[in-house]
C-alpha cells in the first residue's frame, strides 16, 4: 500500500519529525473496531510511504496516518477503504463494566482518576502476572516509551493517540493523560512490551 502526503497546494511534504522512533504511525481498524493494527510505513522520499499489510477479512476499514511535518504540528489524516472478500457480521461495541483483562499470561487493569467528556483524565494500566498475581516490573520500552494508547470513538470519527506521562517506568503501572472530546462509547487499545514481545490490551468504555 502506498500513502502520498501532500500539503494544501498539492506539493509533496518531504520532511517529517521523528515521533516515537518513527516518521509515520499507521493505524488500521475495521468499521466495527473489532480489528486493530498499528503499522510503520517506510519513507520512500518525496512524501511517499509504503507498507505491506494483511487484512484479516473483507469489509470496510479506516486507515489513519499519524505524522508530524517537519516544524509543524501532529496531523493525522484518515481514509476509508473497502477490502474485497467476505465481511463478517458487525460486532456491536458494548461498554465493559469489568476493566480487567488477561492477555498472554498478564492480568491488566485499566482505571481512570475521572471519566468525563471534555475534561483531562489520567488513565492507569496496572500489570500483574495472571498466575502468581505478582506485580510485573520488567516491561520494556516499545517505540521509545513504556507503551502507547490509541482511542477511537464508536463512530470511528474521533482518534486519540496518547503517550505515557512517564516514559521510563518498567511497571507495575503505566499512566497516560487523555481527553475524551465528547460523551459516548470509545474503544481503547494499550500496546506494551515484555520479554521482547508486544502485546495489545483492548477495552471498551462509555464516557458520560
Amino acid at each position: 500500500m502506498s500513502i502520498q502526503i501532500q500539503d494544501n497546494t498539492g506539493k509533496p511534504i518531504e520532511k517529517f519529525e521523528i515521533n516515537h522512533e518513527k516518521e509515520m504511525h499507521l493505524i488500521v481498524v475495521s468499521k466495527d473496531l473489532s480489528t486493530f493494527q498499528h503499522l510503520h510505513s517506510e519513507n520512500r522520499g518525496k512524501g511517499l510511504f509504503t507498507v505491506t499489510m494483511t487484512f484479516p477479512t473483507g469489509g470496510d476499514y479506516k486507515l489513519i496516518a499519524d505524522f508530524i511535518p517537519s516544524g509543524g504540528e501532529p496531523k493525522p489524516e484518515s481514509q476509508w477503504i473497502t477490502v474485497s472478500g467476505q465481511a463478517p457480521s458487525p460486532r456491536p461495541l458494548q461498554p465493559e463494566m469489568n476493566l480487567t483483562k488477561i492477555v498472554e499470561g498478564k492480568e491488566v487493569t485499566l482505571s481512570f482518576d475521572k471519566l468525563q467528556s471534555g475534561q483531562e483524565a489520567t488513565m492507569t494500566f496496572s500489570f500483574r502476572d495472571a498466575a502468581s498475581k505478582q506485580p510485573i516490573t520488567n516491561l520494556q520500552p516499545y517505540l521509545g516509551a513504556i507503551g502507547h494508547v490509541v482511542i477511537i470513538s464508536s463512530d470511528v470519527e474521533k482518534y486519540i493517540h496518547n503517550h505515557p506521562l512517564e516514559e521510563n517506568t518498567t511497571g507495575p503501572e503505566a499512566k497516560f493523560g487523555t481527553l475524551f472530546p465528547n460523551s459516548g462509547v470509545y474503544k481503547i487499545w494499550g500496546q506494551f512490551q515484555q520479554n521482547n514481545k508486544v502485546f495489545v490490551v483492548p477495552f471498551v468504555v462509555e464516557v458520560p
